[in-house]
């Protein structure tokens, strides 16, 4: 009989009592477990609940990778998928007298999420006031009337990225340069092109070196892996990534002269002291970690309190000049925040920590780093990082938690945060800058030089084991 000739009804029945039945499968493996005391979890990986949850998992990041094509924010796939992943882990768990323990993992993973949460908010916070007061468009105006050169156009835009991402993202930082770059070189693809791959490295280069460079070192850092001047250890290796590629790169850009561009951008009144309160901010989260032992969102927090203070006066001043258009409102500013990024994280930070629970990142964790030797897994980390987001693989290395010198964990900082620049798809930076000079840097224009970032990937590698090889 064909399963499209079943009544709809009989087959829900069976299949409800199917999915009902399957935790009893896994209680005598955990008895088991239990008794030769190998390990604290139920081993799931070759569970049906597990090898479900894998697939869900799987299925979600497939839709997440064509976000463009189907129209469907990132967040929603990976949010559904994070609730069914635990749903299953609960119904494994059920009646083995182990559902606390699984309860106090996610408890944990949700305190880190809501820690990374409200650093991240305070963060966006100020980049969308900043973005709010004209500062972006006041750069972007004051590089095109510099009147430069292609080709020295092509090295000041990877330099300023380099040095801004660490204090922005590399996200923001790719779009205000890029914002250049197209208005800059309009009758010149060839040069669009290679300094949109310029960009990205370095957009991705310089946040590798820095805590608030990327999400990636702010989840090392938060999980006290590294303290915040450690970071900078990688500083010359990153600038090592970028200046490979670039330099190989520069030899193609055109040597002529953009026609001149009329047009002036001013900040808004305010823009100077939010770009100080934005500095006192990062101060501040900094000093809560590094002096007072606090987590460092609580620094941020309080550094999204100088901003709304001084939302609240300058609004006052505003009114009281008769001066509606240079009205400054915090919380307006907080409505643009990107909520599908906040909640992306979330559902990957959930989903990747149950797959943890389920027992796979333990078994990653014994295939590369026992098998390879952390060296050769933090490398390969990197690579993958080109195809898969760095953040779900930075907060399962993260989970795996494989011992791993300072010089270790300063390496796998560096190949997650430059990795990703080895493919246009392979880091937020590539992704934004696709949509917005299309046609003109496409997926293929990068896999062209994906060669040079190679190369600039492999040196950065090889000049962290050297320069820092005392930490190792």
């Amino acid at each position: 009989m064909r399963i499209s000739s079943l009544p709809a009804a009989w087959l829900l029945r069976r299949f409800l009592l199917a999915f009902l039945l399957l935790p009893s499968l896994a209680i005598a493996p955990a008895r088991a477990m239990e008794e030769g005391g190998k390990a604290q979890f139920i081993d799931l990986t070759l569970h049906p609940y597990g090898l479900a949850a894998l697939a869900i998992f799987v299925l979600a990041y497939v839709l997440v990778v064509f976000e463009e094509v189907i129209e469907m924010r990132k967040s929603k796939p990976v949010l559904l998928a994070a609730g069914l992943i635990w749903l299953l882990i609960g119904l494994a768990y059920h009646h083995t007298g182990k559902q606390e323990l699984v309860a106090g993992v996610a408890r944990h993973t949700l305190t880190e999420y809501g820690e990374l949460f409200l650093f991240l908010f305070v963060a966006i916070t100020y980049v969308n006031s900043l973005d709010e007061r004209g500062v972006f468009n006041a750069l972007r105006e004051k590089l095109i009337a510099m009147n430069l050169s292609y080709r020295k156009l092509f090295w000041l835009t990877g330099f300023i990225a380099f040095f801004l991402s660490p204090l922005l993202d590399n996200l923001t930082t790719s779009l205000v340069l890029g914002a250049v770059v197209l208005a800059v070189g309009a009758k010149s693809p060839a040069f669009i092109a290679l300094a949109c791959i310029n960009v990205v490295v370095a957009a991705n280069a310089g946040g590798a070196y820095s805590p608030f460079g990327d999400i990636t070192t702010l989840m090392v850092w938060q999980k006290d892996k590294l303290s915040f001047w450690e970071f900078f250890a990688i500083f010359i290796p990153s600038l090592v990534n970028f200046l490979i590629p670039a330099a190989i790169m520069s030899l193609a850009v055109p040597k002529l002269v953009p026609e001149p561009h009329e047009g002036e951008a001013r900040m808004k009144p305010g823009a100077k002291v939010v770009i100080l309160l934005f500095a006192a901010t990062i101060v501040t989260a900094v000093s809560f970690r590094n002096v007072l032992d606090l987590p460092p969102a609580m620094g941020m927090m309080m550094g999204l309190g100088y901003l709304a203070m001084f939302s609240y006066f300058f609004k006052r001043y505003a009114r009281r000049r008769n001066r509606a258009d240079i009205l400054f409102d915090s919380f307006r500013v907080m409505e643009r925040t990107e909520w599908d990024t906040l909640l992306f994280f979330f559902g990957i930070i959930f989903a990747v920590g149950g797959l943890g629970v389920i027992g796979y990142l333990e078994l990653l964790s014994r295939t590369l780093y026992d098998g390879l030797g952390a060296t050769w897994a933090n490398t390969i980390v990197g690579i993958v990082s080109a195809i898969v987001d760095n953040i779900p693989i930075m907060f399962a290395v993260l989970t795996m938690d494989p011992p791993m010198s300072d010089g270790q964990w300063l390496l796998i900082t560096l190949t997650a945060g430059v990795g990703g620049s080895l493919l246009s798809i392979g880091s937020a930076a590539g992704v934004a800058l696709m949509g917005l000079a299309r046609e003109q840097y496409t997926f293929f224009s990068h896999l062209k030089w994906t060669w040079a970032v190679a190369l600039g990937y492999a040196g950065s590698i090889i000049t962290h084991l050297v320069l820092n090889a005392d930490k190792f």
